[in-house]
């Protein structure tokens, strides 16, 4: 029998030391019969004092690293964090996380529980208690942004939706998980460089060109490793970012177009315009007249 959780009792699980957070709880579990239930989960950043220390837990968790730096104590070894570092505990696991102060951690984290929740660790390779590495880290983090997204609509398919999400991402990260003791190639570390420089500064970079001085790396030789570990150019994933960007700030009725074009660096609001709509499928002035999720 799935365990059962009041409104409040994941939440006394969440950490308040993050400097921002994208975290959701399904407590009418819609599915009391279901062999594996997502409780709730989330996107931390990190604040650089962020410690968590739990003796145990109730449920069965995944989590894992996007960017920064930290530590992790479980069943009292200790291991280093960063980029690609997936790691999972459960009932019975102590658990001890800091946070790098110099480089915060940016980490996500699912909780779930049900009689597959030991099944589909053990066969990703990843029982409670372990960690290990992926050797892609934006195949990941794609899969969990979609879980959390879909966990923080609440609506009623959601219990079934970040259940399916959660046994897509046990299968995803199997594929991709390094052996131990084994580093990430030389490509693929670049690769997440340039990735995570592009992520933290997107809002002021206009160009491949500026991207590849910035990164000290030719520019045929970034779209290459684009290509080859996130199936797209650089700068249509510097474009996504800057639009998922903007289309938050257009959410906001008192901000103009014109002020959202130049907080992602565009000048002119026209192309900006041009680029929104060839980005997400609607102009900005369609695009506010949309229905809020």
């Amino acid at each position: 029998m799935p365990a059962t959780m009041e409104p409040e009792r994941l939440s006394d699980y969440f950490s308040r030391q993050v400097r921002k957070a994208q975290r959701f709880r399904l407590d009418d579990l819609p599915l009391p019969g279901a062999a594996l239930i997502v409780v709730g989960g989330g996107h931390e950043f990190c604040s650089p004092d962020y410690v968590v220390r739990r003796p145990e837990f109730p449920f069965h968790a995944v989590e894992f690293v996007a960017h920064g730096r930290g530590w992790l104590t479980l069943e009292g070894k200790r291991h280093a964090l960063d980029a690609g570092t997936v790691f999972s505990y459960g009932p019975g696991v102590p658990q001890h996380i800091t946070s790098d102060p110099r480089d915060p951690l940016d980490k996500y984290f699912v909780n779930f529980t049900g009689p597959r929740a030991s099944q589909i660790l053990g066969n990703c390779g990843l029982p409670p208690g372990s960690v290990a590495r992926v050797s892609a880290v934006s195949e990941v983090q794609d899969v969990l942004n979609n879980l959390v997204r879909d966990g923080m609509r609440g609506s009623a398919d959601a219990g079934i939706l970040c259940a399916t999400l959660l046994e897509y991402l046990t299968i995803k990260v199997a594929n991709l998980l390094i052996p131990a003791g084994v580093r990430p190639s030389t490509a693929s570390a670049t690769f997440q460089r340039c990735r995570q420089h592009i992520t933290t500064h997107f809002r002021r970079l206009r160009s491949l060109e500026q991207i590849a001085g910035e990164c000290e790396i030719d520019e045929a030789y970034l779209c290459r490793l684009f290509r080859r570990f996130d199936l797209q150019a650089p700068y249509q994933f510097l474009l996504r970012l800057k639009m998922n960007f903007a289309a938050q700030q257009l959410r906001d009725p008192k901000i103009r177009v014109k002020e959202v074009a130049a907080s992602v660096g565009f000048e002119d609001p026209f192309h900006f315009s041009h680029a929104f709509k060839n980005v997400l499928g609607a102009s900005p002035d369609v695009f506010r007249r949309l229905p809020r999720p």
